[in-house]
């Protein structure tokens, strides 16, 4: 099924998509760009922001790009004076991250540790960094953050993943609490299996053509829709959050998977 026709939805908005130059944050921000809204793709590498800009422009859509590390605090207050001086922000999505499948077993302190770096703190530092813009230009501000299905759920092998994306989900409602006299609406999407550069595993296979993704996940329906989703299946509740269809909707946690939560 293809996207339903753009409405303008976002029209006059300002939307900072992090890790927006490709997978899941790339399909966020394309939708939200179809809608009218004018795209911030940061990305920690500035030729993949640029490029995926560039692509979103092609499609009719408006966009630039921002070099920002999420995990550095110069850089993301950099991109935050960048963003002031060109207006102010109405919409975050705070979706870049990196993959882990290390387990407790291999765990070393240090490698938890750059994992909550990057996808638990890296989302606070934004957000810190972001709501003041988004206080000075709107009174309806919309922050989405982009958790995982492994956040409400775990499996083997993902200690500090699971944790940093749990820590997302309750960021996700303390935030709602703390920014609801601001007119800032904050919810959360969680991902199951979807199909991205993330996929990718060390070895350069691919994690869904594995034969225990396709054994247990489709073959036997673990996942009741038969397929891993698509960062389209993520754009379009992303939309609805950003938009104003979402304006009594706080605090609230999607679970985007195909079922799979429901079969645990």
């Amino acid at each position: 099924m293809s996207d339903p026709a753009p409405k303008g939805r976002l029209a006059g908005t300002v939307a900072l998509v992090t890790g927006g130059a490709r997978g899941i944050g790339f399909g966020i921000a394309s939708r939200l760009a179809m809608e009218r809204a004018e795209v911030i793709v940061a990305d920690i590498r500035a030729e993949r922001g640029a490029a995926a800009a560039a692509e979103i422009r092609a499609q009719g859509g408006s966009a630039r790009s921002l070099a920002m590390d999420i995990a550095d605090q110069g850089s993301v207050a950099a991109a935050a004076a960048t963003l002031k001086e060109s207006g102010g922000l109405d919409i975050l999505v705070n979706n870049a991250a990196v993959v882990d499948t290390v387990g407790f077993d291999d765990l070393t302190f240090e490698h938890y540790s750059q994992i909550m770096r990057i996808n638990l703190d890296g989302a606070v530092l934004v957000t810190l960094a972001m709501v003041p813009l988004i206080r000075s230009r709107t009174a309806a501000g919309r922050i989405l953050n982009i958790a995982s299905i492994m956040g409400v759920r775990s499996m083997p092998g993902a200690t500090a993943y699971s944790a940093a994306k749990g820590g997302i989900v309750n960021l996700t409602r303390s935030l709602a609490c703390d920014l609801a006299k601001d007119g800032i609406v904050v919810n959360a999407l969680a991902p199951g299996f979807i199909d991205t550069p993330m996929c990718i595993m060390p070895d350069g296979s691919h994690e869904h053509d594995a034969e225990w993704f396709k054994n247990i996940y489709i073959k036997y329906r673990r996942i009741p829709l038969g397929r891993a989703g698509l960062p389209e299946d993520i754009a379009g509740p992303a939309l609805f959050f950003c938009s104003d269809d979402a304006r009594y909707v706080t605090g609230q946690i999607l679970l985007v998977d195909g079922g799979l939560s429901a079969t645990f």
